[in-house]
């Protein structure tokens, strides 16, 4: 399995510093990255740790989900999925707080609870909720109706 990169130049101090994340492994990006915008409400056009952790997160539970209902006879028609990571205060810094994923779908041939079992099941094996089993991660999964 391959490696992927990301690479981050810094200039500064933390809060008056800032950045750049690029995704350097697929080139299809690179995003403005500063401390203060990552502790305020509103991110103005400056992505965080946090929102780069939610989107891995997001993106591996679905593929992982994926797969888990089709082993269960099912057939994914949608699936939308969401991250909520939150950050707040720890001693030293600071510390991710919680996930809470959250995912609809649109499956044929597993019924709510089929469904929900899946979705606990990829929660707990998909590898980045592996890497993060220091947070608390909670689950949110329902089916479209």
């Amino acid at each position: 399995m391959p490696t992927r990169t990301a690479r981050t130049a810094w200039n500064g101090t933390l809060e008056q510093g800032g950045g750049q994340v690029e995704l350097t492994s697929s080139g299809v990006a690179t995003f403005d990255v500063s401390f203060p915008k990552r502790a305020a409400d509103n991110a103005d056009g400056t992505t965080s740790p946090e929102e780069l952790i939610a989107a891995a997160h997001s993106s591996c539970f679905a593929m992982q989900l994926s797969a888990l209902i089709a082993e269960a006879g099912g057939t994914p028609q949608s699936l939308e999925v969401k991250a909520d990571v939150s950050l707040g205060p720890d001693t030293p810094g600071f510390k991710l707080t919680g996930i809470l994923l959250t995912v609809r779908g649109e499956v044929e041939g597993l019924d709510a609870d089929g469904f929900a079992k899946a979705a606990q099941a990829a929660k707990e094996s998909c590898p980045v909720s592996k890497a993060l089993t220091g947070v608390e991660i909670t689950l949110d999964a329902a089916l479209e109706s």
